[in-house]
């Protein structure tokens, strides 16, 4: 069953948040549905939406961590998840009091068909953190559930202190959060391939649309984080503990992996896709006309060929998997349902 990505969009007010969403609804032939808090006093640029319900999905009545069971979130994924839309992702654009530990719960137990996890994107303003979202001894509880944090407006710093300012906010984030992954920028300008893929699309007329135009005066405007990308295919089985590896302990640099990989069980050969978002780890079965396995890995800084040999090393061929990995395997696939 395919299943669409449902991104945490979070950050105080005046973060940065909308116009980081502006920008990657600006990805070209990218069908993007969201959910927003509050939609009403917020400026998203309903012309980038495609796969919406009427309009961008709107939940009203507070904050959304806070809204009860039935508080209309989960209708939202159920209406965007419907395979007619063919959406690429799901972006969830939480208000500026939301609490991203509880939004990030919501969306994991939402119980919705056809969605996952796609990580949880929280916003910083650089120029007003230490006055705003970190004033007290230890670092907000928030960055736990964090997957990538943006520290957003940096060129709002004078530039003989934005160094040591990005340097010491990473060092308070990565005091709750190891782990996560940091990306600075201007005006929310991040690379879409970051957050998900876009399938393929040709335009049907051969003109420049609305959002081609769009991105166009985007990039000339301003420059944005850049994505490596790194790709691994392999012919047959692999061994499934050696696959899991790499997906627990992701190369560094690497925010996003991907891929298909074939697995020899008892009675035949099965397939699963994988994905990776941070340290979130999702297996599920794919149908038996999936390609060989696999392998794409999605991060900034990366260095690509120390990644591209991990990545060959956990698609070595192997027909005879250990028990152990089968049911590492399994056990991910029973986690991701």
């Amino acid at each position: 069953m395919t299943t669409v990505p449902v991104i945490a969009l979070t950050g105080y007010l005046g973060a940065g948040k909308t116009t980081l969403l502006n920008h990657v609804l600006r990805q070209p032939d990218a069908r993007v549905g969201v959910v927003i808090n509050d939609f009403g006093e917020l400026n998203v640029d309903a012309a980038l939406v495609t796969g919406q319900v009427d309009e961008p999905a709107s939940i009203a009545g507070g904050c959304i961590c806070c809204l009860p069971d039935d508080g209309g979130l989960d209708e939202a994924l159920a209406k965007l998840a419907d395979p007619k839309l063919r959406l690429d992702a799901i972006i969830v654009e939480a208000s500026g009091l939301a609490d991203p530990v509880a939004v990030s719960r919501m969306i994991r137990f939402s119980g919705v068909e056809r969605v996952r996890p796609g990580g949880v994107v929280d916003v910083i303003d650089t120029s007003a953190y230490f006055d705003t979202v970190d004033n007290g001894r230890t670092p907000p509880a928030r960055y736990r559930a964090a997957s990538l944090v943006v520290i957003n407006k940096i060129d709002q710093v004078p530039e003989a202190e934005r160094d040591a300012v990005v340097e010491r906010i990473c060092r308070r984030v990565r005091q709750r959060n190891p782990d996560v992954h940091i990306v600075s920028t201007v005006a929310g300008r991040i690379d879409p391939a970051l957050l998900f893929d876009v399938a393929g699309r040709a335009d049907e007329n051969g003109q420049l649309s609305l959002r081609d135009l769009l991105v166009e005066a985007d990039h000339a405007e301003h420059p944005h984080v850049h994505a490596d990308s790194v790709t691994v295919t392999s012919d047959g089985c692999v061994d499934p503990d050696a696959v899991i590896n790499l997906l627990e302990e992701p190369p560094a640099g690497v925010y996003r992996l991907k891929g298909t990989i074939a697995v020899q069980m008892r009675d035949r050969v099965r397939r699963y896709t994988v994905n990776v978002v941070g340290r979130s780890v999702h297996i599920a079965t794919a149908p038996p006309s999936a390609p060989a396995s696999n392998l794409v890995a999605i991060g900034t800084h990366v260095d690509v060929d120390a990644t591209r040999e991990r990545m060959a090393a956990a698609l070595a061929p192997c027909d005879k998997p250990p028990a152990t990995g089968l049911r590492r395997l399994q056990r991910y696939r029973r986690l991701s349902v």
